[in-house]
């Protein structure tokens, strides 16, 4: 079975690399955007076949991570979407596509792996193989 792709939103580099170890290990393939704007080229493109969108939501550039979510929704209304914010956890009911999840910066890497598991598991998708 291939390791499902997974593409993360965040622009700071530690945050990045704690991500991708935990994605990894957890049997995803992790795929890092720093920008919103790099984000959208990536999903509307079309030549990656993204599984689950991580995203933060205050990006550089000018696209955040609530028009990051949005896009990828008009692209497949169905992708899972994870929300991690240190600063606007409030705005979540208000600006989150429905069936998405919201992590509070910090987190531990294993909370973000859970809940992409919970969020694939309840669209029907396959998880990846456990080592």
């Amino acid at each position: 079975m291939e390791e499902l792709l997974v593409l993360v939103i965040e622009d700071d580099p530690a945050i990045q690399a704690i991500i991708d170890d935990a994605l990894s290990d957890g049997g995803y393939a992790p795929s890092m955007a720093a920008s919103g704007e790099e984000a959208v080229t990536l999903l509307k493109g079309g030549e990656y076949d993204f599984r689950v969108l991580v995203t933060d939501i205050n990006l550089l550039g000018r696209i955040d991570g609530w028009e990051v979510a949005r896009a990828a929704r008009e692209t497949d209304p169905a992708l899972p979407i994870i929300y991690i914010t240190g600063a606007a956890a409030d705005q979540w009911r208000s600006k989150g596509v429905p069936n998405s999840i919201l992590l509070t910066k910090p987190f531990a890497p294993a909370q973000l792996v859970t809940a992409i598991s919970n969020l694939l598991n309840t669209s029907g998708t396959p998880l990846p193989p456990t080592t």
